[in-house]
């Protein structure tokens, strides 16, 4: 194994105290915070440090299977007692290269152990953690490393080392490079490998800086890819990723996580905070088993992953719940008629079935169980979620139509709600408790208010709790923007709470719309529903800003290349819109070159149905377009949260 055994000294648990502080929040990578403590509830449990939280799970549970990883094809793992040591030797070996402490140790690749292992051992040492998204360039690299102040970057391989060499000339902290696979082309001083350099860094040396952490102290740092400007350094406290794990898994009833049962399969990156909120701090509290995919997951075998491992928890954001969806209609597309009438029956039966539970009348349709025997059970056990107890979304939004294509097949898709500043999720929804479309309800010890609510009740939602972050690292102007006086973190977005307290995300504040008329329009409702009445469109874009009509830039959907570049080529869900259509285009070129009329006719009747159901003419879309190439994030249009709302990309008067 790439993971030779360790020997390591005692862990020692020091009294738990806090460092002196003065406010809330903090744009400085070295100054404590106070803690929005309750008196009594979940928020009143003992501030404790991320060491401390990993010694609780040793204590119990240090034989448990922890990581597991394929090495030269065969499933290896790691238990919990071993995967504390290689942090523990990852963290002396950070102390020797140099680590100062709150400086950065970035972290460049796909998920792995040695990702789990970097971000933990930074952390003992007394680094901020940092996670860089792989797709990034080297400039968006240099950024981040360079914020952060990193004086050790973690890289995956040898194109992940190409980036940081092009930019190190631009990262005056920097001290080494550590590459954990394969060995660098390149010899240089500052280049080693995974990771046994910490030897003769004493385990009392390594122990003294553990002690030495306070709770109310920024370990990690989340770069959000915000819509406009560089990235914004989201500083996170030991006590915020404790909070926050312990509030949305195995502590409270809700979730029901259950210790040394739950498996799940780690494949979004860990650089965004609901992959790493959940594949290694709610993983670690609840001592979970996490199977790493393999890099190319998201390309085709992701699935392959999941037969194997069988996870009981599976969170997918919105694009990989679409992926399978479009995979499934394409398959089922190829069925006998007699097949296709089953799946269709069957399809029927489950829809009525999640939706009589959804509303808690829990009637079970007559062949329900025939239908669940002859499909059901044959689906998921095909995508690997035979086992799987809970399947949940986030990161973005997601249609109706995927939701109720899933409910069908009896995999109900929970929704959750949060943001990188709040450590994570902050509505969650529940297979007994949830409402579809809907956030689901605030997690126990935190508080939601709606800031500046108008006549149909949707305000700016803003949060209080132990999980709010402590400020943007280097931007305290940033920082008193999105923490008021009092504390309570505005989110930016404009949401609503229905008679039994389900949220509803209807929009972002910057987003608002206001035409030359000065009426604020939110675009969000309508891009999605004219997404949900034209199933060919991938993304939509409104646009009439300071404009006397709204307008709609329109894209279709279609394949990625292996950069996740959107291609020419139509999906296999847009090839099955066209076929019903009686269209034989294969490519978006050749729909806009003739203006493929029954696909333009198609388009503009669903933009009918959504303007008939408008609350104002101000609210009709009036001219649309269809571009070119998909919105993607190599393309620049999205960023790693979703559409950049950039409205010069395009000349307004194409219209």
């Amino acid at each position: 194994s790439r993971f030779t055994p360790i020997l390591t000294g005692g862990a020692t648990t020091a009294e738990v105290t806090l460092a002196p502080a003065h406010q809330l929040w903090s744009s400085c990578r070295d100054q404590a915070v106070r803690l929005r403590m309750e008196g009594s509830g979940p928020a009143s449990r003992t501030p404790i440090t991320i060491h401390q939280m990993f010694l609780e799970t040793l204590e119990n549970y240090r034989d448990h299977t922890a990581l597991a990883f394929r090495e030269d094809g065969q499933w290896v793992t790691l238990n919990y007692r071993q995967y504390y040591q290689q942090c523990r030797a990852a963290a002396k070996s950070f102390l020797k290269l140099g680590l100062e402490r709150f400086h950065g140790v970035g972290i460049l690749g796909f998920n792995s152990p040695e990702w789990f292992i970097s971000d933990i051992g930074s952390i003992f040492a007394g680094g901020l953690a940092t996670g860089i998204y792989a797709t990034n360039s080297p400039e968006a690299c240099q950024y981040v490393a360079a914020d952060s102040e990193a004086n050790i970057l973690v890289v995956e391989d040898q194109k992940q080392l190409d980036k940081i060499l092009k930019v190190r000339h631009q990262l005056p902290h920097l001290k080494a490079i550590v590459q954990y696979k394969g060995q660098p082309k390149q010899i240089a001083p500052f280049l080693y490998t995974f990771m046994k350099l910490g030897e003769d860094v004493s385990e009392e040396q390594l122990d003294a800086v553990i002690n030495s952490l306070r709770a109310n102290e920024c370990c990690t740092l989340i770069y959000t890819s915000g819509t406009t400007g560089n990235p914004k350094g989201v500083m996170l406290s030991h006590d915020n990723v404790r909070q926050d794990t312990f509030l949305s898994s195995c502590d409270t009833t809700a979730f029901k996580y259950l210790k040394t049962t739950e498996v799940l399969v780690s494949f979004l990156p860990l650089s965004h905070i609901a992959a790493q909120m959940l594949d290694i701090w709610i993983s670690l509290c609840c001592a979970s088993t996490i199977y790493s995919a393999e890099p190319d997951a998201l390309k085709g075998s992701l699935v392959s992953t999941l037969k194997e491992a069988r996870p009981t928890l599976f969170l997918g954001v919105p694009r990989v719940w679409e992926k399978m969806q479009e995979k499934m209609k394409d398959v089922g597309a190829k069925a006998s008629p007699m097949l296709k009438r089953v799946a269709d029956w069957a399809k029927s039966i489950g829809l009525q079935y999640n939706y009589s539970i959804m509303n808690k009348e829990n009637v079970v349709p007559w062949g329900f169980t025939l239908a669940n025997n002859l499909v059901f059970k044959k689906v998921r056990a095909n995508l690997g979620l035979d086992r799987c107890r809970l399947s949940a979304t986030g990161a973005a939004p997601i249609s109706k139509d995927t939701l109720e294509y899933f409910m069908s097949l009896n995999i109900p898709v929970m929704e959750l709600y949060g943001m990188s500043e709040c450590c994570g999720p902050h509505g969650l929804s529940y297979n007994d408790d949830y409402r579809i479309t809907s956030c689901g309800k605030v997690i126990p010890g935190c508080r939601t208010k709606l800031d500046n609510p108008d006549r149909d009740g949707n305000g700016e939602l803003c949060f209080w709790g132990r999980h709010v972050f402590m400020g943007y690292l280097n931007m305290p102007d940033k920082t008193a923007e999105a923490i008021d006086q009092d504390g309570w973190l505005h989110s930016g977005d404009l949401g609503k709470h229905d008679q039994n307290n389900f949220l509803y995300i209807t929009g972002r504040i910057k987003e608002l719309i206001i035409t030359a008329g000065g009426e604020n329009i939110p675009p969000v409702p309508i891009e999605d529903a004219l997404k949900e009445e034209v199933p060919i469109i991938s993304n939509a874009m409104l646009i009439g800003d300071k404009l006397k009509f709204l307008s709609m830039l329109l894209t279709l959907k279609c394949d990625l290349d292996d950069n996740g570049e959107a291609t020419d080529k139509l999906s296999p869900e847009a090839l099955d819109f066209c076929r019903q259509h009686g269209v034989t285009a294969t490519k978006v070129s050749e729909v806009i070159a003739s203006k493929e009329p029954a696909i333009y006719q198609a388009i503009q009747k669903g933009v009918e149905r959504v303007n008939a159901r408008a609350t104002s003419n101000a609210q009709k879309v009036q001219k649309w377009i269809i571009l070119e190439r998909d919105f993607s994030v190599i393309g620049g249009e999205l960023g790693h949260k979703g559409l950049h709302k950039k409205q010069h990309f395009w000349h307004i008067s194409e219209f």
